[in-house]
């Protein structure tokens, strides 16, 4: 296994920045008066799960430290899932919005990576994760 250097080169990081980039490409269209609530709480919310696992990494020696961040990481990936479905049923402002690939590749996709990542760490305790865990 090939050592990872960066949370950059994390696959749940790469997927959380498609995400949060789709979902800022997304949001220009909105109409001008959900541009301080809706749009600035679906950004926020996309970005904020990127600087979670990014901080989690940055973090990853500290069990404690590293398990909190990936929990608010998940919190936020569901948070924007809220906001996405508010944008879908406020008079079809999306329209499922999804990239291409693998499981959808939409923020449920980051947080079924994240749901991976919490299991993970249920099994920190094993010696094949700590084998795992000991090239990040």
């Amino acid at each position: 296994m090939a050592s990872i250097k960066s949370h950059r080169e994390l696959r749940v990081y790469q997927m959380a920045m498609d995400v949060a980039m789709r979902v800022f490409e997304l949001t220009k269209g909105f109409p001008a008066e959900e541009r301080f609530s809706m749009v600035d709480q679906v950004r926020r919310s996309s970005r904020s799960v990127c600087a979670n696992i990014a901080e989690a990494w940055r973090r990853r020696r500290y069990e404690a430290h590293f398990v909190s961040k990936l929990n608010d990481a998940e919190c936020e990936a569901e948070e924007t899932r809220v906001w996405l479905e508010f944008a879908r049923r406020c008079a079809g402002l999306l329209q499922a919005p999804r990239l291409p690939g693998r499981r959808g590749r939409g923020p449920g996709g980051v947080h079924q990576s994240l749901q991976e990542a919490a299991h993970l760490r249920r099994l920190q305790s094993s010696h094949l994760l700590g084998e795992l865990m000991k090239d990040f």
